[in-house]
């Protein structure tokens, strides 16, 4: 039996499924919690209702990015764990990003079929490590970044927002760029220093990418169509994932 078949076998889904299930429980819970919550303050029903089915039917276009990245991985970590670790608590840029350094690092392609019973913990080990202080930073320092956040939100929204959004919105930044810069690089230098004869495809899926994003977001604030934000990864990734196939072809 492969590595691949023994990430996919039914052990692990059991693994994975009882997490996911409990997670999907959870929600339940709060959902149900809610509901009753709103109804004791005497809020609309009927407004409860349609809120609920405009919160579903947002969810499921958003959802394909997240299915398409456990498709991606898949192919090299099995579908239990990236299902897993796209259902509870990872992100798909982040998840997709880490696994790729460490398999670089330990000699590994994803989605070429190599995968080792050497390099698989390895690399859930790293994805887990990472992702993991999300939650113990929000359990030590949270109530006291609300606090704050409460104190002084009129401030921060009058200066154009707070310390977190600049902070997260420079670390998207720089990773795009440092995506963007080896896609540069591999198409300058990839056959030969300064040959220009690398592969250009990563960059013109890049591009088509980005004019997909540009298109949402003119039509999500220039045009009132504020819904479309909640589309707007997941169309850009589909979009760009079809122009990697146009153009291969």
């Amino acid at each position: 039996m492969s590595v691949l078949e023994q990430l996919n076998g039914g052990g692990v889904y059991l693994i994975c499924g009882s997490i996911v299930a409990f997670i999907a429980v959870v929600c339940v819970i709060f959902m149900v919690r809610a509901w009753r919550a709103g109804k004791a303050l005497g809020m609309d029903v009927t407004r409860m209702k349609r809120a609920v089915t405009a919160s579903a039917t947002f969810s499921v276009l958003p959802s394909v990015g997240i299915l398409l990245g456990v498709l991606a991985l898949s192919g090299s970590l099995g579908v239990p764990w990236p299902w897993l670790r796209l259902s509870v608590i990872g992100a798909l840029h982040y998840e997709t990003q880490v696994a790729d350094a460490a398999a670089e690092q330990l000699g590994v392609s994803l989605g070429s079929g190599q995968m080792t019973a050497q390099a698989f913990p390895t690399i859930a080990l790293l994805m887990s490590i990472c992702i993991m202080w999300g939650m113990i930073l929000s359990t030590l320092f949270n109530k006291k970044y609300l606090h704050r956040l409460q104190q002084g939100g009129k401030q921060e929204t009058r200066t154009g927002g707070g310390f977190g959004d600049k902070a997260m919105a420079a670390m998207f930044i720089g990773m795009v760029s440092a995506y963007i810069g080896s896609y540069v690089g591999g198409w300058i230098s990839g056959g030969g220093l300064f040959s220009f004869s690398g592969s250009w495809t990563p960059l013109a899926v890049v591009a088509a990418a980005a004019l997909a994003m540009a298109v949402f977001t003119y039509f999500s604030e220039k045009k009132g169509m504020a819904w479309l934000d909640n589309f707007s990864i997941a169309g850009s990734m589909l979009i760009g994932m079809l122009a990697a196939v146009l153009i291969g072809h």
